[in-house]
């Protein structure tokens, strides 16, 4: 089975005034919210399980699967209303609705891209985690090894340092060294649940992936024909709509 997890929790405060009344993931692109576009993308991708996590006006997108008939899918909601629990937490709290032998294709409400969802999780079949990178201008960077295997974090305006590289900066000499920035959309496999005990309930998934990328598998897949949107602010809402309309 194909299963996937689209964060909609977020308060989406970049998008006020209209998530003060509404959550991120219902704000309208192009006549429809941005959660029927990635839920449609998934369904067209073949994925048949969706986990929602929901925490800012969650009844409104509770609602709308529900009215929706969950699209024909087995859509599942991971309640976050008590408090949110950030990306690592997220997928951590929302373990038990996932199938245990499958990877779960992580996906953000307001990333739309034209990547191919099908092939990326077909290409993870071999790795703890896959994390669709790209060549963009940013402050932080990931890291990756000249086999894409993951060995840090960079903000390049302050110099911080994070996961093995941290601890070997030689590893920065490194000519064979990529640095490329993360997409917000990754594959996770459910044999890195055993590894999230140790942690709490609230942690960014990156930082759990760093702390672990010298033992798990995780690796990087560059786009290089990327085309990517974070339709994060009011300004990018009318962007977002052309964007859909090319794709």
């Amino acid at each position: 089975m194909r299963q996937a997890m689209i964060f909609a929790a977020g308060l989406g405060t970049r998008l006020k005034p209209l998530t003060d009344t509404m959550p991120k993931a219902l704000v309208p692109v192009g006549g429809q919210p941005l959660l029927y576009h990635v839920v449609m993308r998934l369904k067209a991708a073949g994925f048949e399980r969706i986990v929602v996590n929901v925490h800012h006006f969650a009844d409104q997108i509770i609602d709308y699967l529900h009215d929706n008939n969950h699209f024909g899918l087995d859509i599942r909601v991971s309640d976050e209303r008590e408090k949110l629990l950030e990306t690592g937490g997220g997928i951590k709290k929302a373990m038990p609705l996932f199938e245990s032998d499958s990877p779960i294709l992580i996906h953000n409400v307001d990333i739309l891209s034209n990547i191919n969802l099908s092939t990326l999780y077909e290409q993870a079949q071999q790795t703890d985690a896959l994390l669709l990178v790209s060549q963009r201008q940013t402050k932080r960077y990931l890291l990756f090894d000249e086999t894409f295997r993951l060995q840090g974090w960079t903000n390049i305006e302050t110099g911080e340092l994070k996961g093995p590289v941290a601890n070997n900066p030689g590893l920065m000499a490194d000519s064979q060294l990529k640095r490329l920035a993360f997409s917000g959309i990754h594959v996770f496999h459910p044999s890195l649940f055993a590894r999230m005990e140790e942690w709490g309930d609230r942690f960014p998934i990156i930082d759990f992936y760093l702390r672990n990328c010298d033992r798990a598998k995780v690796m990087g897949r560059e786009q290089k024909d990327l085309r990517l949107l974070d339709v994060g602010k009011l300004d990018t809402l009318q962007a977002a709509e052309d964007f859909l309309n090319e794709l």
